[in-house]
């Protein structure tokens, strides 16, 4: 009889707001990760764009501002020249971002610094500052304040330094330098990531609504699934029932009623020769002997195929049905019933098909001497327990479990009742399966 759909299979079924939750949550972690990686990937690219800048603003600034106005006078250390110029640089490209300029020759000697402590002092050139006056290729880089070179620009902080290569009034190459504060270099790439932000986030979040409705679409077959599959779940159960039934009936009213009918001819048949023919009498009574023990042994089995017991007078009587055959074959039960223990029609059916099952198994597999049934009542619901003391097994083995009680179909039954069946075993401990079934 299928197990009807309760408060506890409702909500074992998969829920459609549960599911899209859980992946709109997913869905703002994804966002937030992807929104997290484009800002360093976006803050560094601003960055470096900003890095470029600077560079190429150098190299303007050099071209465009102070070649022009270089003149032999300046390079030779005039101070009027030098008064002049410095004049112009302050006014013309010195600003809040930059705020050191050096103007060097090829031997490393500063030409000209609106620092004036710096003019006319030789300092080594590193291989980055050679190159761009071999090439003519402007570069930029972080400054080294611990160089002395750059004693006077500790007081900025962090700075960014960029070269370009100009040309003195007889062509010699020189090399062009500016000091631009870091933090207006990194607020540029912010400033950059801050533009294209409202569009990312507002792109991403588009992604996430667009997928709202084909999670919840997916969610929807999903539990439309699990309810086919519960429905048919029942309807094969229920088929198992109606064909158990069909079979008892047509045993009960067909082998056994004829076998008996056999058992009683042969005994009368036994009675009339007896006078005449002692052995054939003897012979006639040994069949219907053998006739009556099949016909209990039919019996036993359709205790086992379909008890009318449960039916009629309820579960505990027909766990003493199934355990009877048990002790005709030499085997030791015991029941233990709790009458307190309240099940409905459903339930007591799913237990009897547990127990019935891990019993059949103990029968053929474990060699038990003891089978032990018990069903209490607790505070977390009912508990049915088979136990026997046979060889075991092993579980976790793989094929552990075939040919046991592991069947999918009492596993699925105890699930959507609710509950859940566990086994406990090992090799030489016997094993006890556990049936748990939630208050009904």
């Amino acid at each position: 009889m299928a197990a009807a759909p309760t408060d506890p299979q409702r909500e074992a079924e998969p829920s459609v707001r549960a599911a899209v939750l859980r992946f709109a949550l997913a869905g703002l972690v994804a966002v937030a990760l992807v929104g997290l990686f484009s800002f360093f990937l976006m803050r560094g690219i601003g960055t470096d764009q900003a890095t470029e800048n600077a560079s190429e603003i150098t190299r303007v600034v050099g071209a465009g501002v102070i070649e022009p106005n270089l003149t032999p006078a300046l390079l030779g250390g005039d101070p009027a020249a030098i008064e002049r110029f410095d004049r112009l640089i302050r006014e013309d490209v010195l600003s809040d971002e930059i705020v050191r300029v050096k103007l060097w020759d090829e031997d490393g000697r500063i030409v000209y610094s609106d620092e004036p402590r710096l003019i006319g002092q030789k300092f080594e050139l590193g291989e980055d500052e050679r190159d761009t006056l071999r090439t003519g290729s402007p570069d930029a880089e972080l400054s080294d304040v611990s160089e002395p070179e750059n004693q006077y620009e500790r007081s900025f902080g962090e700075l960014l330094e960029a070269y370009s290569q100009i040309r003195a009034p007889n062509g010699e190459p020189l090399l062009f330098e500016t000091y631009t504060r870091y933090s207006d270099v990194t607020s540029s790439g912010r400033d950059l990531w801050l533009a294209f932000l409202p569009a990312l986030i507002i792109s991403l979040l588009l992604l996430e609504l667009i997928q709202l409705p084909l999670a919840s679409s997916l969610a929807k077959r999903v539990r439309a699934a699990h309810r086919d599959r519960v429905r048919l779940l029942e309807r094969a159960v229920d088929a198992s029932d109606r064909e158990r039934r069909r079979i008892a009936g047509d045993l009960h009213d067909g082998a056994v009623q004829d076998l008996t009918g056999v058992a009683l001819a042969l005994e009368v048949g036994a009675r009339r020769v007896e006078g005449d023919d002692p052995d054939s009498a003897k012979e006639l009574r040994t069949g219907a002997a053998r006739t009556r023990a099949s016909v209990r042994s039919l019996r036993s089995l359709l205790v086992e195929i379909y008890p009318p017991s449960l039916q009629r007078a309820g579960l505990a009587a027909a766990l003493e049905d199934m355990l009877a055959p048990l002790e005709a074959r030499g085997i030791e039960t015991s029941l233990d019933f709790d009458p307190a223990a309240e099940l409905d029609v459903e339930r007591e059916a799913l237990c009897f098909r547990v127990a019935q099952e891990a019993v059949r198994n103990a029968l053929k597999h474990s060699g038990a001497d003891h089978v032990a049934v018990a069903l209490q009542r607790s505070e977390e619901g009912v508990r049915l327990t088979i136990g026997d003391d046979g060889r075991g097994f092993d579980p976790a083995a793989p094929g552990g479990e075939e040919g046991h009680i592991g069947t999918d179909l009492l596993r699925d039954l105890a699930a959507e009742a609710g509950g859940t069946i566990a086994i406990d075993s090992a090799p030489g401990r016997g094993t006890v399966v556990a049936l748990s079934l939630p208050p009904g």
